[in-house]
């Protein structure tokens, strides 16, 4: 018996590390193959033009609070405007600023509203807050930045996700210094939540924000790439996310890794409004949650306000337009308080 034990182990011994080499290298194969498929969606949502050419593709839409439809603010809500070029260290990018209601003897407010739109989005996908901010009696710029139509392509025509694209949101920030608003509200969709979160963390002028409203904001990249990898239906999407996440950094020209503002917002004594549907098939849902959690354990829990709905990204308005703008008045109620 002793003898047959012995053969076993020997035999295990020979087939077992073969077996085992064999899966690893199968294993190791897989994941290279799909982090190179990844890295080729990621590249792809990363590429100004490409992303450009889908969105294009796309029939417009009527109504002005849906995404995707195109026209100025006096032609989409009857609100007068006027277009500015905001100096950016890359050249002029279009904005439109949309004044306060007229209110006869009534003194410049302090504050100023200003939009940050998302991905390959535009100044009027802004169109679903304009109406609750100008009844708020607020100012709002409604900006471009490097690679919109209406802004300067950067060098590497390339989204950096906040890491290239923060500069253009400070000089709309001092654009509306120089014309008297001291402080600002940012209002920022998607991608523009991460630009946002990179203004905070780096820019001077991020002391002039009093309050943020977010919608299916992109708070962490590494996150977004296991999402987009889950969506693909492929295996071990966590494994397959950081190995793209290395691939990126060969090909990007910015650190992809640094793409992380969550602290930031965490960290953030004003008012916050966030919004975002769990069935978002590009920013996870739980991103959002994450930074709810966070808020609420510390004392920025009462002037946190949330809505968290079933819709797909940067849908939960039109999922249900009452509740939206209900929770996003009750944000611009904390605005107000003393």
């Amino acid at each position: 018996m002793p003898l047959v034990r012995v053969r076993r182990r020997s035999r295990a011994r020979t087939y077992g590390l073969p077996i085992a080499m064999a899966l690893a290298v199968l294993a190791a194969l897989y994941v290279i193959s799909a982090s190179m498929g990844l890295h080729r969606t990621a590249s792809q949502l990363l590429t100004a033009g490409t992303m450009a050419q889908r969105v294009n593709a796309a029939a417009p839409a009527q109504d002005p609070a849906a995404l995707g439809y195109r026209g100025d603010p006096q032609v989409a809500l009857g609100l007068p405007f006027e277009t500015l070029a905001i100096q950016t260290d890359l050249g002029p990018a279009e904005a439109w600023l949309v004044p306060e209601p007229f209110q006869p003897g009534a003194p410049q407010p302090h504050m100023a509203a200003l939009y940050v739109h998302g991905i390959a989005g535009a100044r009027e996908d802004g169109y679903r807050f304009l109406p609750l901010l100008h009844a708020a009696g607020l100012p709002t710029l409604l900006i471009s930045y490097r690679n919109d139509d209406n802004a300067p392509a950067s060098p590497d025509g390339r989204f950096g996700f906040g890491l290239t694209e923060w500069p253009d949101l400070e000089a709309a920030v001092l654009a509306l210094r120089d014309r008297g608003y001291g402080e600002v509200m940012i209002v920022a969709d998607s991608m523009g939540g991460a630009i946002l979160g990179q203004f905070m963390a780096r820019s001077p002028e991020a002391v002039r924000v009093s309050a943020v409203a977010l919608d299916s904001p992109a708070l962490e990249f590494d996150a977004v790439l296991e999402h987009m990898a889950r969506d693909m239906g492929l295996p071990l999407p966590g494994i397959v996310a950081r190995s793209t996440m290395l691939l990126l950094g060969v090909t990007q020209t910015s650190d992809l890794a640094e793409a992380s503002v969550t602290g930031r917002y965490a960290g953030f004594y004003g008012p916050l409004f966030l919004a975002h549907g769990d069935k978002d098939r590009i920013v996870p849902q739980a991103t959002s949650r994450h930074l709810l959690d966070l808020r609420r354990v510390s004392d920025t829990a009462e002037i946190t306000i949330s809505l968290l709905t079933g819709a797909d990204h940067l849908q939960s308005y039109g999922e249900d337009p009452a509740a939206f703008m209900r929770a996003f008045q009750d944000f611009l109620a904390l605005t107000r308080r003393p």
